[in-house]
């Protein structure tokens, strides 16, 4: 096995194991979101799957991104006026900071305790699975700026 098809045969063992089948869409856009650093867009992991499958359009992209994320292997993050991102799924419940400023979205451990890191004030019969916390600010790069200003 070459270095070019190790990614390959990893995202279709993935893709096995999470009982999906195997297309070279499915595993393009798989080897797109676990090898980018960060939380993409739907269009650029679009843009870094079609080096492998050649033409994809955007309506497949974003049937194959649910899919995947309906899977378990991708998480969808939507932050309020911004694209939904997309990064490798780790089920550590993890947050977000997001940049005022430069738009730039950085990961943060789960704020207090076990997952879901909250404890709501609801009901009994309400069973929590997840919370989701964005915190807004500046970068460093964009903190640093501003003060320069």
């Amino acid at each position: 096995m070459t270095t070019a098809e190790e990614p390959m045969a990893l995202a279709a063992t993935r893709l096995r194991t999470a009982g999906m089948r195997v297309t070279a869409q499915r595993m393009a856009m798989l080897m797109a979101v676990c090898e980018s650093p960060g939380h993409l867009d739907a269009d650029t992991l679009r843009e870094r799957a079609q080096r492998v499958t050649g033409r994809l359009s955007l309506q497949a992209t974003y049937n194959v991104l649910r899919a995947l994320t309906d899977a378990g292997l991708v998480r969808c993050t939507q932050i309020p006026g911004h694209p939904s991102r997309y990064e490798t799924e780790h089920h550590d419940n993890h947050h977000h900071f997001v940049c005022r400023r430069c738009g730039a979205i950085r990961d943060v451990e789960c704020t207090v305790g076990a997952a879901p890191c909250m404890e709501p004030q609801l009901p009994k019969e309400y069973e929590t699975q997840e919370a989701a916390v964005t915190f807004w600010g500046l970068c460093p790069d964009c903190r640093d700026s501003a003060v320069a200003s």
